[in-house]
């Protein structure tokens, strides 16, 4: 493609992104470029990075665009064409010659929009006047809670919420370990290395597609951040055990503890969405998985867990919440979260995790995790939950952690007796981990 084919590739998939704020913005890239098999690797790379780019340092953008008195609409071209010359120091003249409204290149800019980005040339996109908010690129209503979580640290943690997220794989041990895995891929021209934390995880050393690869067909990997990673170890499933993981989705955490139990005993993958549900069913199948069972939580699923009270060794409530921890490697879920998503979510996940804690036996364990940052979706709720429930007693992060991970326990994830992982210091998502025993 040419460079100008790149750009109108770029602003039409973020039009397609600012206008269904509803769905994630990389379901949105995969399907447009998965309809599209003529654009190279190359170029399907530099589109997605344009664009998440521009997703990721939108408050900036934004405010340059009102700094510079753009008169004209703040169109996803315009966007992408201020973030050109910001990031990359494009000059206007240049990219006129780029966009000289040629085949399958964008319209020649209007005077309006030559102007605005004529007084943007020779600028960065850090200036004194900006906003922390702004300078950070997170909306300010959200720039308090941050504080409240972070304190001392905010400015490194916020940063590291916008640098690009690394691809990382975790291997299914019932196909094979992590040298065979990183033989296997080295084999497809995919370089990888060991993850620190997680002992099942491999990190790609450059971004490439492993979809394609016989590895991920022949279900020996899995594309799973190294923190959830983490959340699925910490589970503590042993073969022959019963297992319920209640919030499972498209099943990511539910291949991880089957594949801990070696295909013995039980796991009920449980959502209220039958369609995740339903997209889990390839994933198992792929990794050879053959002892969960799905259960929709409609009104028959609700007689389900009442049937099944305190039946259960582990429980994991993977709660829906905020995901501010996956904002890097979802950076348009900043701008469409909400105030009332903070002030609705507590009180739903304080539900879920007290209909989950009924399916527990005695001596069983409730493991609680959120990708979220924000105390009052993971301490308080924990905390709350413990007061309400005395029959539950927290299980010390690091006793947990050296009976399930075995790796060495990670400098500063303890919050108390919780797991508490972020993006500046571990190098993973954002996650919040708490396991709780239901006494003998």
């Amino acid at each position: 493609m040419t460079p100008g084919a790149r750009l109108a590739t770029a602003i039409e998939i973020l039009g397609e992104v600012l206008a269904h704020p509803g769905r994630p913005a990389d379901a949105v890239v995969g399907d447009y470029l998965r309809q599209r098999k003529f654009i190279g690797g190359g170029d399907r790379r530099a589109i997605s990075e344009r664009v998440y780019g521009v997703l990721r340092r939108r408050a900036q953008i934004e405010w340059w665009l009102e700094h510079a008195r753009h008169t004209g609409e703040v169109s996803p071209r315009m966007r992408v064409f201020a973030d050109g010359v910001l990031t990359d120091g494009l000059i206007v003249e240049r990219m006129e010659k780029t966009i000289d409204a040629g085949r399958y290149r964008p319209a020649s800019l209007t005077d309006a929009e030559r102007a605005t980005l004529k007084r943007l040339e020779g600028h960065t996109l850090d200036h004194p006047a900006q906003s922390r908010a702004t300078r950070l690129n997170v909306p300010a209503w959200v720039e308090p809670h941050l504080d409240t979580a972070f304190g001392a640290t905010f400015e490194r943690e916020v940063a590291a919420l916008s640098e690009p997220a690394p691809v990382d794989l975790r291997v299914n041990p019932l196909k094979g370990g992590r040298a065979e895995a990183r033989a296997a891929l080295a084999e497809e021209g995919i370089e990888v290395h060991n993850t620190k934390l997680s002992p099942l995880g491999l990190r790609l050393k450059a971004r490439a597609s492993v979809v394609a690869t016989q590895p991920f067909r022949d279900g020996l990997i899995e594309v799973q951040d190294e923190g959830s990673q983490l959340v699925g170890l910490l589970v503590g499933a042993r073969p022959a055990m019963q297992v319920v993981d209640f919030c499972a989705g498209a099943g990511g955490k539910t291949l991880a503890i089957a594949a801990s139990m070696e295909n013995k005993g039980r796991v009920v993958a449980c959502d209220v969405s039958a369609f995740r549900l339903e997209r889990s069913a390839q994933r198992l199948r792929r990794a050879g998985v053959h002892n969960v069972e799905r259960r929709t939580l409609d009104a028959e699923g609700r007689k389900w867990l009442k049937r099944h009270a305190g039946k259960f060794d582990r429980v994991l409530v993977d709660a829906p919440c905020t995901g501010i921890g996956t904002w890097r490697r979802n950076p348009d879920a900043r701008w469409t979260l909400k105030p009332e998503d903070i002030a609705e979510l507590p009180p739903k996940q304080g539900e879920i995790l007290a209909t989950a804690a009924k399916l527990v036996k005695p001596g069983g364990r409730l493991v609680y995790a959120t990708c979220s940052l924000l105390p009052v979706e993971n301490e308080a709720q924990v905390a709350d939950f413990l007061a309400a429930h005395p029959d539950f007693a927290a299980v010390p992060i690091a006793d947990a952690w050296q009976q399930n991970v075995g790796t060495a326990f990670p400098d500063g994830a303890a919050s108390g007796d919780w797991l508490r992982l972020t993006p500046a210091r571990h190098h993973t998502d954002g996650f919040f981990v708490a396991v709780l025993e239901r006494k003998a």
